[in-house]
C-alpha cells in the first residue's frame, strides 16, 4: 500500500460510520506484514502537512505492532520484520521523536522502550554514539528523552545485567554534568529548562536506583553533581506562570524538577546515610557523603517546609518525600543534633498541622465520599500524603526519641483536647481535635506500653474520644470510630467501656455519612477481634451483616471484606445459618470490583484488591461450615460462575483463590456434582497454557476429583478425564525446559491413581512408570528422586507383579532399586535421614517395599528379599518412633 492509499485508510479508520471503520482496520491488518509498511506508518507519523488525527491513529498503529512484533516472545517465531525496515525505522525514529508534537512523542516513546529493549546493544551498538553526538550538539532534548529510556532499561536489572550501565555513564555523564551547568546559570530560564532538567534528573535516577556506578564514587564528579542538586533544591520556583490549579500546579515543570530532586537526594540518603555498610570502598563514601552532604540537604529540606508554615505552596510528594527524609534522620545522632534547634516549631507548627482536617478533605468530604473513603484507604495514596508522611515521622520521634520527646508532644495534644472542651460550640477547634485524635491513634503501639500513659488509655477514651461518637461533625464522628478500633484491645476496667464503644461502633453502621461507616466497619473487625463474650455480638450479628453488605454494595473496599471475614472466623459453625446469604452477597460484590477493575483497568485498583478479599472471605466462610455438607450444595449453583470464568485467563489475577475455592467445594460437598466436573478441563488447559507456577494450588482440587470421585474418573468417557490427566503429566514430566521444582506435584498426581484406583488402571501402569523412569534419569534435585521413587513404590504397591514385569521389560529393575535403596540410606552428617523424612513417604515406601515380600520366590532372588527385608524393618521402626513422637507432641507429621 503506497503512502497516499494508507493515508486516506487511516482517515477511514476515524470515521463515525461503524462498517467503514471496520474495513478500514480490515486493511490495516490485511497490509500490516508488507516489507515498508511500517516504515509508512512512520513516514505518516512524522508528516507536519498531514492531519494530526490520521498521524495519531498511525503512531497508535505503529505502536501496537512493534509492541508485537520487533521482539516475538518465541525465539522459534518468524521475525515479521524485515531487517531492512528495522534498520530503517531505527535511524529515523531517533531523528524525530523530538521534533513531534507531545502527543505523537509519548507513542514513539513506547516505541523506542520496546526497540531498546529488545535490540541494545547487541543489534543497536551505534545508539550510544548517537545520544553522546546530540548532546553536543543541537538535538538536546532528542538526545536526553533516548538516554532517559536507555537508562530506564537497567534501573532494576541485577548486578550482573548492569554492566552496560558503565559505559552509558561514561560516555554520557560528562555531557550531561556540563548541560546541567549550562542550564542552571541561565537568568529566568524557560518551563522547556525545566523540561531538560527534569530529564537529567530521571536518567541520573535510573543509573544509581539499585546501585551508583564508579564513576560517580570520584569525590570530584560526585561533588560536581551535588553542588547542581543542591542549587536546584535552594532555589526558589518561579512564580511567574505557576498555573492556579493544584492539579495543574503540581504537575508544572518546575515543581516537577523539584520533586526529583528531592526523590534522588532522599535515595542517595537512604543508600549512604548510614556509615554501618559492609562494602569498605561504599563505607569510606559514605562517609564523606554524610559529612559533606546529609545536613545541607536536611537545611535545604527544613527550608522548603517554612514554606508552609507561612501558608505557601509545597505539592504533596515533595512535602511526603521532605518528611521521609526527616524520619530517617531522627535515628543517626549527628542528624538529631542538627534537626534539634528546630525540632519544636517543626512538631508544632509543620507537622501537626498537616495531620488536621483541612479545607481539601471537607471539599473531598462534601462534594465526593467516595473518592475520600478511597484516597484514605489507597495504600498508593500513601506514597504521596502529606499526612501519612506525619504520622510517620511522629511515630518515629517517640520510638526512637521518646524519652525526651514523647511526654512533651503528649502534652501538646491535651492542651488541644482542653481548649476544645473549653471551646463554646462555635467555636470548637474541630479540626485541631481531629488532628488530636490522629496523633492519638497514630502512636497507640507506643502508648499502650509506656506508663503513665498505659494506665490511663481508657479514662483517656472515656473523656476525649467516645464523646466524639455523637458530633455534629462528620469526620470527628469516623475519627472517634477510628481510634476506638486501634484501643479496642487494651484492657477495659470496666467492661461497660467497652460494650458503650461497641455500640457506638455499630450505631456508626448506620450513620448518614458514608466515611463514617467505613470507619465505623473497620473499628468493628478490631471490637469483634477483641471481644471476648460473644454474646455482646450475637444478638445484633444479623443486623450487622445487614449494615455490612449494604455498605460493600455503596463502596469496594478490601477492609470491609476483612471485617466479615473476622466476624465469620470468630462464631466459625454459628454462621451457618447466613452461609448461602453471605456467600450470594459476597459472589455479588465480587462481579461488581471485577466489572470496576476492568473498567478502570488499572493493577493497583481498589477494586481488584477488594474482589480478591470478597473470594477470601468466601473461602473462610466455606472452611466455618466445613463439618456441614449439605450446605455447599445450596452455596454451589451460587460459586459456580466465578469458578468458571476465573480459571480462565480472565482470572488470573485470583486464580490462587479461585483454586482454594474449588479445592473445598470438592473436599467438604457431599459428592462431586458434574456441574463441578466440568471445571476439571478448564484446570488442565490453564495449567498446559500458562498456570505451571501454580500446578501445587491446581494438585489439590484434582486429588479431590480422582479420590473423592473415583467413580466417574474412571467410567466417565466424555470427557475422558483418565486420557487428559495423562496427557497434562506426561507432557509436564517430559518438558526439558521445567525446573524439578515445577515438576514436583506430577508425580504426587500418579501417586493419587495408584493409591485410589488399585486394580481398575492396569492399562496405565507401563505409561506412567516409563514416563517416571524417564525423568528419574535426568532429575538433578533428591527430592524429586524421593518422589519419583515414590511412584514406583506405589506402582508396586497397587500391583508387584505387573510392576515388576514391566520395569524387567524397561530393563531398570536393578537400576531403581538400587537407586531407591541407596536414597534410604543416605543420612546427613547429624546422622538423621536425609530423604523420606514425612511420615506419609515412610509408609509409602513400607507399603510397597512390604508387597514385593509377597511375591512368589522366584520373583525375588534371595540376596535381594534380604535387602528389601531389612529395608522394611529399618523404615518400619522409623516410621513407628514418628509417629510415636507425634503423639508425645500432641502435633501432627
Amino acid at each position: 500500500m503506497d503512502l497516499p492509499s494508507l493515508a486516506v485508510v487511516l482517515q477511514a479508520a476515524l470515521s463515525p460510520n461503524p462498517a467503514e471503520r471496520k474495513a478500514a482496520e480490515q486493511s490495516l491488518n490485511q497490509f500490516q506484514y508488507t516489507p515498508q509498511h511500517l516504515v509508512r506508518l512512520l513516514q505518516i507519523i512524522v508528516d507536519n502537512n498531514c492531519d494530526m488525527a490520521v498521524r495519531q491513529v498511525a503512531s497508535i498503529h505503529f505502536k501496537n505492532f512493534i509492541a508485537k512484533n520487533w521482539a516475538p516472545l518465541d525465539p522459534n517465531e518468524q521475525q515479521q520484520i524485515l531487517q531492512g525496515d528495522k534498520d530503517m525505522v531505527r535511524d529515523h525514529i531517533l531523528v524525530f521523536v523530538a521534533q513531534v508534537p507531545p502527543l505523537l512523542r509519548v507513542q514513539l516513546g513506547e516505541c523506542l522502550k520496546t526497540i531498546i529493549h529488545a535490540d541494545y546493544p547487541e543489534q543497536w551498538p551505534r545508539l550510544l554514539d548517537w545520544v553522546k553526538h546530540n548532546l553536543q550538539d543541537q538535538q538536546v532534548y532528542g538526545a536526553l528523552f533516548v538516554l532517559r529510556i536507555l537508562a530506564r532499561k537497567y534501573e532494576f536489572k541485577s548486578e550482573e545485567e548492569r554492566t552496560p550501565v558503565h559505559r552509558i555513564v561514561e560516555e554520557t555523564f560528562p555531557h550531561l554534568l556540563n548541560i546541567f551547568n549550562r542550564l542552571v546559570q541561565i537568568d529566568k530560564p524557560a518551563l522547556e529548562v525545566a523540561d531538560l532538567i527534569k530529564l537529567i534528573c530521571k536518567i541520573f535516577w535510573s543509573s544509581i536506583y539499585l546501585e551508583i556506578p564508579k564513576q560517580l564514587l570520584d569525590p570530584n564528579v560526585f561533588n560536581a553533581w551535588m553542588i547542581l542538586f543542591l542549587n536546584v533544591l535552594e532555589r526558589p520556583v518561579p512564580l511567574e506562570g505557576q498555573p492556579v490549579d493544584p492539579e495543574l500546579r503540581k504537575s508544572w515543570g518546575w515543581w516537577k524538577v523539584k520533586k526529583w530532586t528531592v526523590h534522588i537526594l532522599n535515595r542517595l540518603y537512604t543508600r549512604f546515610g548510614d556509615l554501618k555498610l559492609r562494602n569498605p570502598e561504599n563505607r569510606a563514601f559514605a562517609q564523606m557523603f554524610q559529612k559533606s552532604y546529609a545536613g545541607k540537604i536536611l537545611a535545604c529540606h527544613l527550608n522548603l517546609l517554612g514554606v508552609i508554615r507561612v501558608g505557601g505552596y509545597l505539592p504533596d510528594r515533595v512535602t511526603n518525600l521532605i518528611l521521609q527524609y526527616l524520619s530517617s534522620s531522627i535515628s543517626k545522632n549527628s542528624m538529631y543534633t542538627l534537626l534539634q534547634p528546630q525540632l519544636d516549631v517543626l512538631l508544632f507548627e509543620i507537622v501537626f498541622p498537616l495531620m488536621c482536617f483541612n479545607d481539601n478533605d471537607q471539599k473531598l468530604w462534601e462534594e465526593d465520599p467516595h473518592e475520600y473513603v478511597r484516597k484514605g484507604y489507597d495504600i498508593i495514596e500513601d506514597l504521596y500524603s502529606p499526612r501519612t508522611a506525619s504520622m510517620d515521622f511522629v511515630s518515629e520521634l517517640v520510638r526512637k526519641r521518646g524519652k525526651e520527646n514523647l511526654q512533651k508532644f503528649i502534652q501538646f495534644i491535651v492542651e488541644i483536647f482542653k481548649r476544645y472542651d473549653e471551646a463554646p460550640i462555635e467555636y470548637k477547634p474541630y479540626r485541631q481535635k481531629d488532628g488530636a485524635l490522629l496523633a492519638v491513634g497514630a502512636l497507640c503501639d507506643k502508648l499502650k506500653q509506656t506508663e503513665p500513659y498505659k494506665s490511663e488509655l481508657e479514662h483517656m477514651l472515656m473523656q476525649h474520644v467516645f464523646p466524639e461518637f455523637r458530633s455534629p461533625v462528620g469526620h470527628l464522628r469516623a475519627k472517634a470510630a477510628w481510634v476506638a478500633g486501634q484501643y479496642a484491645h487494651i484492657n477495659f476496667s470496666d467492661q461497660n467501656n467497652f460494650r458503650q464503644a461497641l455500640h457506638s461502633v455499630v450505631s456508626g453502621l448506620r450513620d448518614p455519612e458514608l466515611p463514617v461507616r467505613v470507619d465505623s466497619v473497620f473499628a468493628l473487625r478490631s471490637f469483634v477481634e477483641a471481644c471476648r463474650d460473644l454474646n455482646e455480638i450475637r444478638p445484633i450479628l444479623p443486623q450487622l451483616l445487614d449494615e455490612i453488605f449494604k455498605l460493600m454494595n455503596e463502596v469496594e473496599n478490601e477492609d470491609l471484606v476483612f471485617t466479615l471475614e473476622t466476624i465469620v472466623d470468630k462464631f466459625g459453625e454459628e454462621m451457618a445459618p447466613y452461609a448461602l446469604g453471605l456467600c450470594q452477597n459476597l459472589a455479588a460484590a465480587f462481579w461488581r470490583c471485577m466489572n470496576t477493575a476492568e473498567a478502570d483497568d488499572e493493577a493497583d485498583d481498589p477494586g481488584a484488591l477488594a474482589a480478591v478479599g470478597c473470594l477470601r472471605a468466601i473461602s473462610t466462610i466455606l472452611e466455618s461450615v466445613s463439618r456441614l455438607p449439605h450446605l455447599f450444595v445450596q452455596i454451589e449453583p451460587t460459586l459456580l460462575p466465578i469458578m468458571r470464568r476465573m480459571l480462565t485467563t480472565d482470572g488470573q489475577e485470583v486464580f490462587e483463590e479461585v483454586l482454594e475455592i474449588v479445592s473445598y467445594m470438592t473436599f467438604f460437598s457431599p459428592t462431586i456434582s458434574l456441574d463441578m466436573w466440568s471445571l476439571w478441563p478448564l484446570m488442565i488447559e490453564a495449567l498446559a497454557d500458562w498456570a505451571i507456577d501454580f500446578f501445587p494450588n491446581i494438585l489439590v482440587p484434582l486429588d479431590n476429583y480422582i479420590s473423592r470421585g473415583t467413580a466417574h474418573f474412571l467410567t466417565c468417557k466424555e470427557p475422558d478425564y483418565q486420557q487428559s490427566l495423562w496427557n497434562m503429566i506426561s507432557s509436564i514430566m517430559a518438558d526439558k525446559n521445567l525446573e524439578d521444582n515445577d515438576i514436583e506435584p506430577a508425580p504426587k498426581l500418579i501417586e493419587v491413581v495408584f493409591q485410589n484406583c488399585r486394580g481398575q488402571v492396569d492399562h496405565w501402569a507401563e505409561p506412567y512408570l516409563r514416563i517416571t523412569v524417564d525423568r528419574l534419569r535426568r532429575t538433578e534435585k533428591s527430592r524429586l528422586k524421593c518422589l519419583l521413587v515414590q511412584v514406583i513404590a506405589n506402582a508396586v504397591y497397587y500391583n508387584a507383579a505387573l510392576t515388576i514385569s514391566i520395569l524387567n521389560k524397561l530393563c531398570v529393575t536393578t537400576e531403581v532399586f538400587n537407586l531407591w535403596f541407596q536414597l534410604l540410606q543416605q543420612v546427613r552428617k547429624s546422622g538423621l535421614r536425609a530423604n523420606f523424612k514425612r511420615e506419609h513417604d515412610k509408609k509409602v515406601c513400607c507399603l510397597g517395599l512390604a508387597s514385593l515380600l509377597a511375591l512368589p520366590g522366584e520373583q525375588l532372588a534371595g540376596e535381594a528379599l534380604g535387602r528389601v527385608f531389612r529395608a522394611t524393618l529399618d523404615l518400619l521402626v522409623a516410621y513407628k518412633d514418628q509417629v510415636a513422637g507425634r503423639s508425645c507432641k500432641g502435633g501432627r507429621g
